[in-house]
């Protein structure tokens, strides 16, 4: 009857089977003729449904099992390759051109470029909420391009004398602990294994940055005051600026951000936390 179930799941339960129906069954003597081989038949049959029927039990739970391990492990790489991003970039190798000018006394084009790269940031933050291109690369990319605009900024204003050298040190001191600590969240973040190549295998997410509300603030004042500052050797002498007021204030504003970052808890989240909260589809 059993002979032609080849699976492999059930090569067990008939060897169980086979050797559950040799041993001997305890006959009693009230029972004799067709009466006791209707109980050895029976016997035989209550075997072969327990037995078939826990190892239909453990290959379902298994197969449910092997299912669900599979469907709960999302995939550790994204797209990168997007138009914010790419604009992003943009606004990043600028920088080098922007401190050349300014060193070299062509206000005119740093004017340019800086009106660039404001744009730029504006089209990619339209761009990432308008067509759902958002990424765990551009939350990094995003606050790097900035501080890579602001410290070029910073060091050549200082180095022709536009800028005063205290200021200065409070904007790059700043940027050079945030930076210290990206590098070592990267790298205490990073799934295993921690490979070099890994680590800078930016399509492998591990952390995403938060900027924090007094961040954003300070982001801007100093971009104000670093675009007031270039331009004011290119303006006629009457205009003022109010620059001596807004450096008071974005040495007020990049002290009290650091500080955020130090002490809020939602600056920096772990991606393995964010797909913790995202309800099961």
């Amino acid at each position: 009857m059993y002979s032609t179930l080849h699976c492999n799941f059930l090569a067990r339960p008939l060897r169980s089977l086979a050797f559950a129906s040799r041993r001997p069954i305890i006959q009693s003597s009230l029972y004799t003729g067709p009466f006791q081989l209707k109980a050895r038949h029976s016997n035989v049959f209550t075997a072969v449904t327990r037995v078939l029927s826990t190892s239909c039990v453990r290959w379902s739970d298994r197969k449910t099992d092997d299912t669900k391990g599979s469907a709960a492990t999302p995939p550790l790489r994204e797209n990168i390759y997007t138009i914010p991003n790419l604009l992003t970039v943009s606004r990043i190798l600028s920088c080098p051109v922007l401190g050349w000018s300014i060193l070299h006394d062509d206000f005119f084009l740093a004017t340019g470029l800086l009106v660039y790269a404001g744009l730029s940031d504006l089209a990619d933050g339209y761009l990432a909420r308008r067509f759902s291109m958002h990424s765990v690369l551009g939350t990094i990319l995003d606050p790097a391009a900035d501080k890579t605009l602001m410290t070029t900024l910073t060091v050549t204003l200082a180095i022709k004398g536009l800028l005063p050298v205290s200021l200065a040190s409070i904007i790059i001191g700043r940027d050079v602990l945030l930076s210290l600590s990206a590098f070592y969240i990267r790298y205490t973040s990073l799934p295993a294994p921690k490979t070099f190549a890994r680590y800078w295998d930016f399509s492998i997410p591990s952390a995403e940055v938060r900027p924090t509300t007094i961040s954003k603030y300070n982001t801007f004042a100093q971009l104000a005051l670093m675009c007031a500052t270039t331009v004011t050797p290119i303006l006629p002498a009457q205009y003022n600026l109010f620059v001596p007021e807004m450096q008071i204030l974005v040495a007020v504003t990049t002290v009290w951000s650091g500080l955020s970052y130090v002490f809020s808890k939602d600056a920096v989240r772990l991606v393995s936390e964010t797909r913790k909260k995202l309800p099961p589809s």
